[in-house]
Parts: C-alpha cells; structure tokens; sequence
C-alpha cells in the first residue's frame, strides 16, 4: 500500500476550504429517499479508507497516483467484480488527517477531502485548486433502488465523452441513458443507441478529469440538464462505483482510463483496408462479382462482408447449400484475389429439433433462463430463438467452441450483430436470468454487458481456431469493448446529418477509450444522392474502420454504381487511403499502447480552445495527430472552417496556412480538405490493390516544416500473426527537434528488418534557401513535386481530364539503416 499516516483529530494542515452549504426552508424529506448522513466511522484498508455513515458504506481507495475509486453502497459493501475494469490497483503512497469536520485523504497527484457532517467528496490538486466536488447537501443518494451521485456544475465547465453518444461534442445542458438499444434507422439525436461506455470527461478553469461510472444497470447521466446547480451520474441499481481520473491532459485521461479497462490488441493489417458490404451479397457468384469488379475497376479492398443471407435460413454455423455449396472455395478464391472474409452472426440460435446448435445448446444447458427454468424464447431472423448466456464461462466456452465452424469453412473476421439483446418487439422481459459470472443477475444488471461479452467470446474462440489475428466486430457493448473488438455505429441513415452525427460519434468513442471504429460509408437506410456517397467515402478514408454497406431493398451502393465521376473519387480516396496503410498502422500501434484513438476530436490535443467547441466546427478532427480532417456536408458550397494554433498546410497543395483563425473555404465535390500539422512526420508507401501485396521498397516520409518540437514513433510488423509479441516488430522514432534545427530518425528496435529498403525524405514547406546535411555530409535535394490525387476526368467530348493538383517539394532517398540517421537542416 506504501505509506499512511493517521493523524489526531486536529485541524489538518494545507485542507483546502469548503463553503458550507446553506440550507433553507427546510422541506422533509421521503422515506424513500436516503443520503448517507453523518460518518460515525473512519477505517485505513489497503490502498485507502473505508468510512461508515448513519446510512452508507463507503470506500475512498487510491488505484494509481491519480486515479480514485469511491464505491458506496446502503448495505455493506459486496464482492468486488467487474467485466470492465482489468487493472488491479498499483502501490501507492498515500497519507490521510482527520480533523472534527473533514478527513484530507493524498496521493502524491491529488487530494481528497471528505466531508463528515453530512458525507460528502471533493478532488483538488496539489496546489489546492478545485478539481470536482459533490452537492455537498445531496452527494450520493438513494430512492428506492435507484443511486445517484451528484457534483457540482462548476463556471463554464464542458463535458466530452460518454462513448457512442449523439449531439454536439460539448454535452452541457444535456442528459442521457445508457441502455443498449436495437436503433433501426434511429435519428441523428436519437439517445439510446447500441452501446454504453459511462465514461465522460469533464474541463473547467484549464482543468481536466474523467469520471467512470463502473455500473451495468440502466443508467442516468445529466450534465446540467433541466437545472443550474448539478451535473450527475447513477443508476437504476447497483453499487455507486466509480473512479475519479486526474491528470492535466486530457490524452493522459484516455491514457488512464484505457489502463483500467484494457486496451485494443493489434488488428490484422487487412481489416484497416476498405471493406464492401451490403445486406446482402448472395449467392457465391454475386460475391465473387462484387470482388472481380473491385479488382477491374482498380478500387483497392481487402475484405468482403456477409450479411445473414449467407446462413441457411439464417441459423448460425451454418452455410446455405443454395446460393453458397463451396464456402471454402468461394473463399479460396477471395483469398487469392487479396480478399478476405468477415461473416455475421446473431445470438440467437433457432429453436428447431434436429438443428446441431440448438441440440447442443440445450444438452450443454447453456441458454438463459425464466426463473421457472425454461430458456428464454424470442423471435428474430430465424424465427424462435434462445441465446446463449455469455455472462457464463460455460456459454462464452461454448460459443469460442462454435467459431470453430466458421474458421473451418476460410472466415477471417466475425461481425457480432444484433447483441443489445435484440428481437422483433424489442422489450426483453426484466425476470431473465444471466449467470453473471457466478454473481447471478437479471436483464436489469446484465443486459448492457450481454454483448460485450458475446463480443468476448467471439475473440477468444477466434483467437483459438483462427490462423492468425482475427478481425472482430460489434453493434453493441460497454465499457472495455476495445479489448476484444472494433464497434461500427449501426443502422445510420442516408442523410447529410447521420454523415456529420457519424463523425461526432466516432469522435466520442475516441474520446471514451475506443480506438476502432466505423460507420457504414453512404448510410445504411435510404439512397444516398450521388454527391452525398462521394462525400461520405472521402471522409469514410479517414476513419478507423473503413466499410461501405447499405441496406436489403435500396439501391447498390458499391463506388461504381454511382456513375463514372464518382468511381474515379472513391478509387483517389481509397488509394490515398492505402498510400497512409504506415502512417495508420504505427498509429494503430499507438493505440495498444496508449490507448488513445486513431480518430480524435480536437478536443484532446485542443482541450481548452473555446472555438473547438462552436457547433460550426465541432466536427473537425484529427486522424492520427497530425492530419487535420475538415468535414462538411455533401451540398455545402462553402464551408467555415477553423484552424487550431500552429502551422498547417494544405494534404493535396502544400499551401501553409496559420493557425489560430477563422476560414471560410471553398468547397470542392471531389475532394475533401485535409491538412497537415507542421513539425509532423507522414510516413506513406506506393499504392497497392490490397494489403496482401507489398509494396514497392521505397519509404516515402513525409516531413513537415514547423515550428514546435514533435516525436512519432513509426511501427511495423508482419501484420497478421502474433510474433510481435516475442520482439518480431520494426520500431523507430521520428524527431522534429526545432531548437537544434534537426530531424533525427533514431536507432530502430526490434527483431525484424524493415520492408523498406530506402526512404524516400520529402520536405514540405522547404525551399532552395534551405540546406541539408545527412549524418554531418552535405547533401544536395532535389526539386520534386507530388501529387496525391489522380486529377477527375472531364466527361465530354472535348475534355480529357482536370488539371493536375500538387506540391513542389525537396526529395532525396537514403537507404534505410538501422541506425540513427540525423539530418540537419541549415
């Protein structure tokens, strides 16, 4: 536990002051309403302190230097169990004083003050600045079951975060509900949807913090909603148990919080590639036509998704005789044409005697239940169904068992859908039971954890019968999910404002520990227009997870069908795409490291820039932390645009632009405006059909003239196997050092060599005035210019195509060493 120190009770010194709370006109209160009252008691555990009130149980446990912990509960404080939380808690140093009317509880990153009279929690930093504090007249309270922490609203405090949450990014004068919800072409302000994530971050007065509420019941979250004095979280059920986050960056929020709930493992490099998709590709012979035409039509992709017309008669493990008699042929040959093959799958397995799943289901007693002891019967795609318990080992055993059958017939990637639970009626009866890991529940406590656990199970069997990384993907999920899968933002529309409300989505996920997300690119219900699909894949490309999918009954919605213009677009977008395969992949690898997402709202690296904010360019975001993404909706002439402090300059032109202003930007059909962050490294490699294919030899590193200090560490390996983890990786750090006027490539690590051969340095924002030397000898650049887009064919008789857009830049190609390369800049 490291250091305590208990102290008489005295006045403790350096305690920050609190107000007292006035109370007036006195009205009493309901039975059914409790507060915790009075400490009677105060006890050291390990790790903190345990305090007894006239009505709670409370314990204030330190789990790293800057991370609290408060459980409380009405009744005596129960087994500690988690499916989110993988972290066991660090040896931290603490202290604590009590003193007649408060205990000052320290670690050496924040202070706790407890209130005695009545109980109640505030946070403040070293140097005594509020951080967070309780309603020191309500704090945590309870009516009936039903348990509710409130804090106060401090001055012009924001709120980001809460996972897949619709609205604007700042979420003050908002509240939601966290209850797992099958969303069907839901609104673009609909709330809830498919997962829960109770993670927000709060900001006031340049400080940050986050506040995870560590619940699986149906729970409340209002960030000054209907009122002027609070902000609040709670549940329908439960323990009150969350942990306070404080660091001084909102990066090392997400950092710490993804070191609580676990952190993505490393993806198989195919599934960063572009993904084609509709409900559904059938029979085979459709599916190898979607996969030809890609090749002819030179739109590079590395997967092919199966919606359930694969199935037979939609019942999982198993193929449809009919329109698929080969799988495993038809996989083959995907396999040789650089595809590879992601099928869906439901938890309902279809009441039906004589069907293998279903036999063994029930023989194997793995469905949930009604009290009486019969399982759980809804109707879905197959008809009657019952579902597997994934809250018990037994039923995530038996599902990992099951994938065996589709890694047997060449699948590579598992779609886990339809897992809020959902069914037609989409009401699930509240009296099912779930083991709960042997704690046991009913659908108030386990459902919004049913489909991060079937997400779970789905992994582990993968990752048991699959031959290399799998690719995972889900609907619905809770807390943690990023451990085990990707998650995509479910049925959306084929409208302007699901495009942008998409964008805000995955930027809320980012900013909620989850790295790998996506949207279905041109929405899922409806027709997009032709200028909405062009729009939607040139933002789609710079997206975590990059699919296009659209609904049974609508129009195809493959690039091509969208006529001649927008063919070439998507084959620019997703080629630029591919170009980025290094830059995506070491930021992926970041992920795993870091936890913090590939998507990210402004709001990370721009915490307390108040324009960020403006509904005008709360959209805005970075891929990676260098390149500046600026969305606007398909019909937009024009656009305001606003750029945070630095340097940028333009992806496709090069032209610099400051930052610290307000633009208006002319908008262009084809192409979407993405910048480049000065001081930035952009590592892209030749354009390849598949990331099966290597490419050419040659590195191409983008190097960026700026002002600031930067490091990024670049990340290969092979891309599909687990070898990485005994050291089969190639890693090196990239280092814009400004005051010395250098860029130094450090010494790789790792047990693999590079694929690059060369690297090619091309410097953007440099001129002939400028003058290199590499390793202390002068070399001489030389003039070079770059295009990244293919220009658009003019579709009349007299036009061949548009002018080509680029940059001039310096160029020079050096043989990539392993050792410290430093390129000094005169």
């Amino acid at each position: 536990m490291g250091q305590n120190s208990m102290v008489a009770a005295t006045q403790p010194d350096n305690i920050p002051s609190l107000e007292t709370t006035q109370v007036h006109n006195h009205i009493p209160m309901p039975s059914s309403l409790v507060t915790p009252g009075d400490v009677l008691k105060i006890e050291q555990v390990a790790h903190g302190l345990k305090v007894q009130t006239v009505h709670s149980y409370v314990e204030v446990l330190a789990y790293s230097p800057s991370i609290i912990r408060v459980r409380m509960d009405k009744n005596p404080l129960g087994k500690d169990f988690s499916y989110a939380v993988v972290a066991a808690p660090e040896k931290v140093a603490t202290t604590w004083k009590e003193s007649a009317d408060r205990i000052l509880f320290s670690t050496d990153s924040l202070d706790v003050v407890i209130l005695k009279k009545p109980f109640s929690i505030a946070f403040y930093t070293k140097e005594g600045k509020l951080i967070n504090e309780d309603v020191a007249s309500m704090g945590t309270s309870w009516i009936g079951n039903q348990v509710t922490t409130y804090k106060q609203l401090q001055p012009e405090e924001r709120f980001i975060g809460l996972g897949e949450k619709t609205g604007n990014l700042d979420r003050k004068g908002t509240g939601y509900v966290n209850w797992n919800n099958d969303s069907y072409g839901y609104a673009a302000n609909a709330d809830p949807i498919y997962s829960s994530i109770p993670f927000y971050i709060g900001l006031h007065d340049s400080l940050c913090y986050g506040i995870f509420m560590d619940n699986t019941f149906k729970s409340d979250f209002n960030f000054g909603a209907s009122n002027n004095r609070f902000s609040s979280f709670g549940a329908d059920g439960g323990e009150m148990n969350y942990y306070f986050i404080y660091q001084k960056k909102v990066a090392d929020i997400i950092t710490d919080y993804t070191a609580l709930t676990g952190r993505m493992s490393l993806p198989p490099l195919w599934s960063l590639g572009y993904q084609q998709n509709r409900y559904s590709y059938y029979p085979d012979t459709e599916v190898l036509r979607i996969a030809k035409t890609l090749r002819e039509k030179k739109i590079p992709a590395d997967g092919i998704t199966l919606d359930i017309h694969y199935m037979e008669k939609y019942k999982l493990f198993t193929w449809d005789k009919k329109r698929f008699p080969h799988p495993i042929d038809m996989n083959k040959e995907l396999e040789s044409m650089g595809f590879k093959t992601t099928v869906i799958v439901d938890p309902g397995i279809k009441v039906e005697k004589g069907y293998p799943a279903y036999e063994d289901g029930i023989a194997k007693d793995v469905f949930i239940k009604y009290p009486d002891g019969n399982p759980y019967t809804a109707e879905v795609w197959p008809g009657w169904c019952n579902f597997p318990d994934f809250t018990s080992q037994k039923g995530r055993d038996w599902w990992a068992d099951k994938v065996r059958f589709l890694a047997g017939t060449g699948v590579d990637g598992i779609w886990n859908d339809m897992n809020e639970i959902a069914s037609w009626g989409n009401k699930m009866p509240f009296n099912v039971l779930f083991d709960y890991d042997g704690q046991g529940a009913t659908t108030i406590g386990a459902h919004n954890v049913y489909a991060l656990e079937m997400a779970r199970a789905s992994y582990e069997g993968a990752k048991k019968s699959f031959k290399e990384r799998p690719f995972i993907l889900t609907r619905a999920g809770y807390a943690g999910l990023q451990r085990y899968t990707a998650i995509w933002t479910g049925d959306n529309r084929a409208e302007d404002d699901h495009m942008m409300a998409g964008v805000r989505l995955l930027n809320s996920l980012g900013l909620s520990g989850v790295a790998f997300t996506g949207m279905d690119i041109g929405g899922f219900t409806g027709n997009p227009s032709i200028g909405l699909f062009a729009r939607w894949i040139q933002i789609g490309a710079f997206t975590p997870y990059f699919r296009g999918h659209t609904a049974v009954n609508t129009k195809s919605a493959e690039p091509w069908t969208f006529g001649e213009e927008v063919t070439e677009i998507s084959r620019n977008f997703i080629g630029l795409r591919y170009r980025l395969i290094p830059y995506i992949y070491s930021n992926f690898y970041q992920a795993t490291q870091n936890g913090l997402p590939l998507m990210r709202s402004l709001a990370i690296d721009y915490s307390f820039d108040d324009k960020i904010y403006d509904t005008r360019y709360q959209n805005e975001y970075l891929f990676g932390p260098d390149l500046l993404v600026l969305p606007f909706e398909s019909k937009e002439k024009f656009g305001e645009a606003y750029f945070p402090e630095g340097i940028w300059y333009d992806l496709y032109t090069g032209a610099p632009q400051k930052g610290g202003v307000e633009k208006i930007l002319k908008l262009a059909y084809n192409k979407l405006p993405v910048y480049v962050k000065g001081s930035s490294f952009i590592p892209m490699q030749s354009l390849v059909q598949s990331t099966q294919i290597l490419p050419k030899d040659t590195l191409i590193l983008n190097i960026y003239k700026g002002n600031t200090d930067n490091q990024y560490t670049y990340y290969e390996d092979d891309g599909k196997s687990y070898s990485y983890q005994s050291g089969d990786y190639y890693k090196r750090d990239f280092v814009y050092d400004h005051e010395n006027n250098r860029i130094i490539l450090k010494k790789a690590v790792g047990n693999r060599n590079s694929i690059f051969k060369s690297i090619k340095l091309v410097m953007h924002g440099f001129d002939n005035k400028d003058h290199f030397s590499i390793d202390g000898h002068a070399v001489g650049f030389k003039k070079d210019f770059v295009a990244l887009l293919t220009p658009i064919s003019k579709f009349d008789p007299q036009g061949v195509a548009n002018p080509l857009e680029g940059e001039d830049v310096l160029s020079h190609v050096i043989r990539n060493v392993s050792d410290e390369i430093v390129i000094d800049l005169k």
